[in-house]
């Protein structure tokens, strides 16, 4: 079975649902050990998160990107043959920009509490580390 994608072709289910595993197995753990472990006591002390995560909601919500960034992915690189690591990357680099564009610019520019150094710095190297780790494996689960 085959879902349609742009320009004719086809990309199989199992390639999709690949793409959506290969971004939720690496950002659940990565998010819940960079903000409830490593980094806790910063964000803690910043005092713009509840002290009580609803961490149901943050894998939903990890849900709805990866069905979104597995889906976008074969769109925006249909040429890449079996190429995973160059187009990955990249792939993983633009995310990085739009997720940091509104999730870690926002909290900077609106929250008193959160000086903007403070909160730019473990925000961006969390999204860096995130999207940077699964642009290839995304790549890796929808090659031609």
């Amino acid at each position: 079975m085959t879902i349609t994608q742009a320009g004719g072709g086809a990309l199989s289910k199992r390639c999709f649902w690949l793409g959506v595993a290969a971004y939720l197995v690496p950002t659940f753990p990565i998010a819940f050990v960079w903000h409830l472990v490593l980094f806790a006591p910063s964000y803690e002390a910043l005092g713009i998160y509840r002290p009580d995560p609803i961490i149901p909601f943050g894998f939903a919500s990890m849900v709805v990107q990866g069905i979104i960034f597995s889906w976008a992915y074969p769109r925006l690189f249909p040429g890449r043959g079996s190429a995973v690591f160059g187009p990955g990357l990249a792939y993983g680099l633009a995310l990085a920009v739009l997720s940091w564009s509104f999730t870690t610019l926002p909290v900077a520019a609106k929250h008193i509490t959160c000086p903007a150094p403070v909160c730019l710095l473990p925000e961006t190297g969390f999204t860096l580390l995130q999207l940077a780790s699964v642009g290839p494996p995304i790549a890796l689960g929808q090659r031609n």
